[in-house]
């Protein structure tokens, strides 16, 4: 019951939130906070209107007799061409929030210069971790088995889909890691030729894995009724679209933005 009990606590302070009007403009749809379980995330264009946020956030935990965890508790702005040098401090229920330049929301890594880097390179360093196990432990399978495990632990790459800024180097290097996690566990040569090996092995390449990834976020954003998702639906010009279509073409392009998040930890 904790969960369902934990959303109806929190709902109030949703409610209170979306009143106040204050926030960032997605194609026209204002969004001012997102929450999943015990971690909220505040988003605001100004300094003011992310104080106004957090002293919504403060009146409702007065009332509620709630406490927010300090320690997690952390604000973020993105990196835009008219970021002032110095930031105003923020302060949550009294106590002043710390900056941050990388956090880590729901197991993806988020960077003020909206970057994916970080990410790129989480994902990669866990694919090698996955293949070195399974090329340790399974040596003496079927190949059946191991394109079943490859297909299991490899091919499940965590958000690989909400990548839209990234160098053309940082998904080259996963790519490399990719294919070399196919040949670790089948004792494959370096110098194979990857897509006869994955032609082969009836498994997918890199690039099939982006476009097939992207497919299915891009069928499950339209199949909803989310108010959020919708307008990304709409917003046919947004980074994260043109990076989709260039799946099907080599390209670089990189999506830049700007505004400010708070990372809230009941």
């Amino acid at each position: 019951m904790s969960p369902a009990l934990f959303s109806v606590f929190m709902d109030g302070l949703s409610q209170a939130l979306t009143k106040t009007g204050v926030g960032c403009s997605i194609n026209g749809t204002m969004a001012n906070h997102l929450a999943y379980a015990d971690d909220m995330v505040l988003l605001a264009p100004s300094v003011a209107a992310m104080r106004d946020l957090l002293a919504e956030c403060g009146k409702y935990a007065s009332r509620h007799n709630m406490k927010y965890n300090p320690d997690k508790s952390e604000f973020m702005v993105m990196e835009a061409a008219n970021m002032p040098l110095a930031v105003p401090p923020l302060v949550l229920d009294g106590v002043q929030l710390r900056r941050v330049y990388e956090v880590k929301y729901l197991g993806h890594i988020l960077l003020s210069s909206l970057k994916d880097h970080r990410d790129v390179e989480r994902q990669r360093r866990a694919i090698a971790v996955r293949a070195n196990m399974l090329a340790r432990r399974f040596a003496k399978c079927s190949d059946d088995v191991k394109r079943q495990l490859f297909l299991s632990f490899c091919t499940c790459v965590y958000t690989v889909e909400l990548w839209s800024d990234y160098t053309c180097a940082a998904v080259g290097d996963m790519r490399v890691q990719y294919n070399n996690a196919w040949r670790a566990l089948f004792r494959l040569p370096r110098w194979c030729s990857a897509s006869a090996m994955f032609a082969k092995g009836r498994a997918p390449g890199w690039a099939a894995l982006l476009r097939a990834r992207s497919a299915a976020a891009r069928r499950a954003i339209y199949a909803s009724s989310n108010t959020l998702l919708s307008a990304m639906r709409e917003w046919n010009g947004s980074p994260l679209h043109e990076r989709w279509r260039t799946y099907h073409k080599p390209s670089c392009h990189h999506g830049v933005g700007a505004t400010r998040l708070v990372n809230i930890k009941f």
